[in-house]
């Protein structure tokens, strides 16, 4: 029971690798805040987990709105008491097509920004104050082997991607001070219940020849390396972006 007392806010848990990472957090003891835009689908992930005797809460959260974070981040400090782990995992990728980057719309571009980006900046905002006066926390941010490889197709997910590495590593700057620990995790393709309109079969098996370890990722695994960076083992460890990826490349 790793996070026994632990209260940890996963966005975009709902479904996907965040709907993994709620169970697997709340089965080490942790708190759950669900912090999902889709009502049914938070609710029934929070369901899910109350059911199986381990703590969640469900609070419909717009990451792309201040105010929704804010509410978010105080509804759960005062039903919880703290706030102990955020981690940023909503993000806007499934739903988008591929095409050149000279057809990206202004309005898709400025989207994909604003939830991938800015949403995860909103959520820190909105934490910050609670870990402070705490002088402890712990902030993971989700990106993508995208932004590594420079895949074409979706300039605006690749370059939101590289951003989140970049917000990662001036944020570790800034609140280093009150203990509190920001890190990424960088994934290859990870295949969920999530349909995923821009990876194919054939795509997936070309990547797997890449790799140094010969199989599909599951996301069960994964998650391990954010329990990791949730965990004290990684006091010492800030500003650190971890590809975890099979060894497709090196970090």
């Amino acid at each position: 029971m790793r996070f026994k007392d632990k209260v940890a806010i996963i966005t975009g848990a709902g479904q996907g690798i965040g709907r993994y990472y709620a169970h697997r957090f709340a089965e080490e003891g942790a708190t759950i805040i669900v912090a999902e835009i889709n009502e049914a689908k938070g609710k029934s992930v929070a369901g899910d987990i109350t059911d199986k005797g381990h703590e969640a809460l469900f609070i419909r959260t717009d990451v792309t709105d201040e105010t929704s974070t804010e509410a978010m981040a105080k509804r759960a400090a005062e039903k919880c008491g703290h706030i102990d782990i955020l981690i940023n995992n909503a993000a806007m990728f499934h739903t988008l097509g591929i095409k050149p980057f000279h057809e990206i719309p202004v309005a898709e571009w400025a989207q994909v920004m604003t939830v991938n980006l800015t949403g995860i900046w909103l959520c820190c905002k909105a934490v910050f104050p609670f870990m402070k006066a705490q002088n402890r926390g712990k902030i993971i941010n989700v990106s993508s082997d995208s932004w590594v490889q420079g895949r074409p197709g979706y300039l605006h997910y690749v370059t939101s991607k590289a951003g989140v590495v970049g917000l990662t590593r001036g944020l570790a700057r800034e609140v280093g001070e009150w203990n509190i620990n920001v890190n990424c995790v960088s994934y290859a393709g990870v295949t969920t219940e999530i349909e995923r309109v821009t990876w194919t079969p054939e795509q997936a098996k070309a990547a797997i020849t890449r790799q140094c370890i010969k199989r599909e990722s599951v996301p069960e695994e994964l998650v391990g390396t954010v329990m990791f960076l949730a965990s004290e083992d990684s006091n010492f460890l800030s500003g650190q972006t971890i590809h975890v990826n099979g060894g497709a490349y090196f970090g």
